[in-house]
């Protein structure tokens, strides 16, 4: 939310709300969530048909894009889309945990107390804690889409 007007950025998150009004001669309105907050994507009609599929199928998208900036008001102007649902979809399989370059957030800032997922044995996964029977459903993001 703080890049300049113009910059180059790449964004991925849950896909929360569609919108392509009838009054938008085909622009697309996009509203996607991560864990650092929501962001407003704008696409374009070209960019639209290029990436029809990929926008109107994925819950979870990565968008390339620039800044557009207007006051208070942000959006991401998409050049690119790429559909990263498998990704999603395969969060509960992994066996190898996400990079946490910065430092782990769930965490205090000098480090909280309770077990540390890292210091488990080997094959025995964290999720497996808050589920005694080990069956696991796949994740399913219902998105709203308001045309």
């Amino acid at each position: 939310m703080q890049a300049r007007d113009g910059r180059w950025l790449e964004a991925a998150g849950l896909v929360l709300v569609r919108q392509r009004p009838g009054s938008a001669k085909g622009v697309m309105f996009l509203t996607m969530e991560d864990e650092t907050g929501a962001a407003n994507v704008v696409v374009w009609v070209k960019v639209f048909e290029k990436f029809r599929r990929v926008l109107l199928s994925s819950s979870m998208l990565a968008v390339r894009g620039k800044i557009q900036r207007e006051g208070d008001v942000v959006h991401l102007v998409a050049h690119s889309l790429t559909d990263l649902s498998g990704e999603l979809a395969s969060v509960g399989n992994r066996e190898a945990p996400f990079p946490l370059p910065h430092g782990r957030g769930d965490e205090a800032h000098h480090g909280g107390p309770g077990l540390d997922p890292r210091s488990l044995p080997k094959g025995f996964r964290p999720r497996d804690l808050a589920d005694p029977t080990l069956v696991v459903e796949p994740i399913k993001v219902k998105t709203r889409d308001f045309k």
